[in-house]
Formats: C-alpha cells, structure tokens, sequence
C-alpha cells in the first residue's frame, strides 16, 4: 500500500453514471487495486452488508467505499447514514462522498456522518489516488484494532461488568507508549493482561520478555536484568546480554516488581530515565528502546511508605496503573471460565467433551476461589481427569464442596455403623464426613458382601458406574480381605 507499490486493497465505486465508474475503475486498478462497482446506492448497501457479514475477523471482502452525493431513491449521504447505523455510530468502512453539485451543507453534513473524505467532481488523477491511498491506510489500522480487540476478547475471559472495564483500558492503553502497573492478587491473569498490552502495542512484533523479580535471587537479578561482560565475577565465564537487551524493540514485564530489593530498584530507574544500561563489569553504555510494563499482587504505596520501595520508581512504572479483579468480585464470570478450563482442559489431554450437572456446576460458582482464575484451571483440569464422564457433583473436589479434606477424626464405625446410626451410637467427636463415609463404607460393603466381591455386579446393584465405585472403593480404602 505504499506510494512505490501501489494502492492494493479492493474498492467499491457507487455512481449512477457508467463513465464515472469507468473513469475510476481505469485509474484505481491501474495503481494495483480492486474494483467493484454498483450503479445505485440500494445494490451497493447489499454489497456492503454481504461483506461485512462473510469477511473475516479483522479483514474484510471490502476496504473503501466511494460513493456519489447524488443518487436516484437513496442519496449517498443517506446511504451513510445506514452504514453509521450498522456500524453503531460510525461507518464500519472508510467513505469517500464525491458530487458534481457538492454544497457547504451537504460536506459539513458528510463530515458529521464520519465521511472519510468529499470532493467534487471532475475528478482529479491524484486526488483520487492519494485519498483512496489514506483511506486504505485507516482501514488497516482500523482492522488490526479489531483483529487486537478479538484476541484480547479470547483471552481475557469475561462477560461481567469489572472485565469488560478492564478490556477497555487494556485496548486503550495498548495502544500507547505508556508504562503500565498492573495489581491484582495472585492467580488473576496479570500476565495474561500484561500480554494482551503488548500485543494491542506498536511493538507486538518485537519480543515480550517476562521476570519473575521474585524468583531471581537478589546477588543475581542485576545480571538477570542488565546483563554481565566475561570476567566480571566468579563463574562469568562468558559476557551475557541481560533481558532488557532481550527486550529491545518489545516489551519487558517485571512481574512481582514489589519483590525487587531496593539496590535493583535503583539500577532500573535509571535504565528508564535514560533509556541506557551497563552490563556487570562493562565500561560503556548501552542504549536500549524497551516498553517496562510491572505487575505486584502487593501494595506498592504502602511499601513506598515504609521505606521498602522507591518512590521515584514507582511513579514512573505506574503511569496507568490498572487493577485486575478477583474472581469473588466477578461471580457471573465462574460459570464461563468453568466451561472455557474444562474444554481446554480436555482438549489438552484427549479427553472427550463432557458436561457439568446443574449440581457440580452451582457448586463451582458459590465457591470463593482464593487462589482466582489460576486455581479454577488447576480445579477444572483435575475434574476433567478424574471424572467419569459428564461432571456430576461427586466429581467436585471435597474442599470446593465445603468438605475440607483434613477432619478432626479419623474414627471409622466399622460395619455395624447402620445399626448404630438406629441407637444413636456416635462415638463423641466424630465428624459429619466421618460418620458419613463410615456409613458409606458400610453399605458398600454389605453390598460387595452379597455380590460376593463382584464389583460389576455391585456396581449394577449401586447403580452406579463401574469405575466410580472403584474410585469411592480406594476413597474409602476398602479392599477385599482389608
């Protein structure tokens, strides 16, 4: 789409007038485009539609649209109007209006509407070229917001309130050059916004580099970050670039920037105040361009207060600070992400698609997740394992279900437990799980009794699936002879 290349791109010309569209197919294909044409503003509206219906996410069948001011039945103003209806407000194309009896109302009116451009006729060779050429130009910038929008959508999983404001700001600020400090507790995605930035960024073909700041010891974290030369201490046997070398043209995200000691503290200030480093040992600066996006599930002014983190450097990470909600503030998304991590979770380990029972599934989303969205997929893997078939609410975890798996007592009734529980014979102490699986366990074993240990045949008796009386088998370890 370069001035060296030509126009590319596939433009539709709505003009009553044959020459007109004739005139403007010669020049626009003759500088590499592509031409549809319509002679009313009815058959071009349908064109449209189809395209933006049948276009791909991101891309569409049509880039521009030029269409005459003066048309039979629809006008071509009104024709966008329409096209601002569909769009929600703004035409979902760029439209360039052209007239031969164009009026100061008629343009004001046109810009009003979102018109991309207006001029009148005789049209002029390169007039044409150079506002299909910039109107090709915002349509693609257009569609990567959208492409960026739809991929930010996929992967920060929401349909609540709190995530649809924080998918606005994430597209918002991605598209700048700002630092950003991302907060939240542990388990909510601050990486996975951290990403979502990065890719809605100018540098989303550069690298995106992350650090765990808490994971590096502190005598290492300098030479993590900056890098060291040959020699430079003991064990440096050869000079290493450090991540934000890496990082040069993308983006580096310090995550758990709070645990960084203040000596490390001091170094990335002035890497940010003056866009250079010095590796470990070296003895000449280094410039690097790198995006500095930070995430801590700790409280940064606090920490400035006692003294624990810089002042200056927080205020120059937390530019647009944003705050990603825990999952208890977000109760109308557990449902969503349960079903998004048990299909997931599924297709990562070939297993067949399954279900969740009413039960399962309204036990998943009263339970207040303290470990947030990272504990909700390590939950919905592990449930998509171990269940047999569709998720039914036996196959929920014990601690989800309020059961928690550690009891005061261990104190099994033994096989008369039946018996008991119709004398009221509980030994003092017992839990209600204990007393329950002790009953449980009796009963199934009365029933294997019967069967003569045949577990198919008890399991026919039980109603229930062969494998799950396994499962409840080894759960309640009953074993024949034990």
């Amino acid at each position: 789409m370069s001035e060296t290349t030509g126009l590319g791109g596939t433009i539709l010309v709505i003009d009553d007038e044959r020459n007109i569209r004739r005139t403007l197919r010669m020049v626009l294909e003759g500088e590499g485009a592509t031409v549809l044409d319509a002679d009313s503003a009815e058959e071009g509206l349908e064109m449209i539609q189809r395209a933006l219906v049948e276009g791909p996410e991101g891309q569409r069948p049509i880039q521009v649209v030029m269409v005459d001011v003066c048309l039979p039945n629809m006008s071509g103003l009104q024709l966008l109007e329409k096209l601002c209806e569909i769009g929600g407000g703004t035409p979902p194309l760029p439209v360039i209006l052209i007239s031969g009896h164009a009026t100061v109302t008629d343009a004001v009116r046109a810009t009003r509407l979102g018109a991309f451009d207006f001029f009148e006729k005789p049209l002029a060779r390169d007039r044409v070229i150079v506002s299909v050429r910039n109107a090709l130009r915002h349509y693609q910038t257009e569609a990567e917001l959208r492409s960026l929008r739809a991929r930010a959508r996929r992967e920060i999983i929401g349909e609540s309130r709190p995530m649809q404001e924080l998918l606005r700001q994430v597209i918002k600020v991605g598209g700048t050059r700002a630092r950003v400090l991302i907060e939240g507790e542990s388990g909510t995605g601050k990486e996975l916004v951290a990403r979502a930035i990065h890719d809605a960024s100018e540098r989303r073909t550069g690298a995106f580099v992350k650090v765990n700041c808490a994971a590096i010891p502190r005598e290492l974290i300098e030479s993590e970050l900056f890098g060291h030369e040959r020699g430079s201490f003991t064990g440096a046997t050869a000079q290493k670039r450090g991540l934000f070398e890496l990082a040069h043209g993308g983006t580096l995200f310090l995550d758990e920037i709070g645990d960084m000691d203040l000596g490390a503290q001091a170094k990335v200030l002035r890497v940010l105040q003056s866009g250079e480093l010095m590796r470990v040992g070296g003895e000449r600066p280094i410039k690097v361009d790198v995006r500095v996006l930070a995430a801590t599930h700790r409280n940064l002014r606090e920490l400035v207060s006692t003294g624990e983190f810089r002042e200056d450097l927080y205020f120059r990470l937390a530019v647009v600070p944003i705050a990603v909600p825990p999952l208890r503030e977000r109760p109308g998304d557990v449902a969503l992400l349960c079903r998004y991590y048990l299909d997931l979770a599924c297709h990562e380990n070939g297993i067949a698609p399954k279900r969740m029972s009413p039960a399962a599934q309204a036990t998943l989303e009263t339970y207040p997740w303290p470990g947030n969205v990272r504990e909700l997929r390590n939950v919905m893997e592990r449930i998509a394992i171990l269940s047999d078939g569709d998720i039914e609410i036996g196959d929920v975890p014990l601690e989800i279900r309020g059961e928690p798996e550690d009891e005061t007592t261990t104190a099994s009734v033994g096989s008369d437990a039946l018996v008991q529980l119709g004398e009221g014979a509980v030994p003092p102490g017992m839990s209600l799980k204990a007393f329950r699986d002790s009953v449980e366990r009796a009963f199934i074993l009365q029933r294997l009794s019967e069967q003569n240990w045949n577990v198919s045949k008890t399991a026919e008796t039980l109603d229930v699936e062969r494998t799950h009386l396994h499962k409840k088998m080894k759960l309640l370890g009953i074993a024949r002879g034990g």
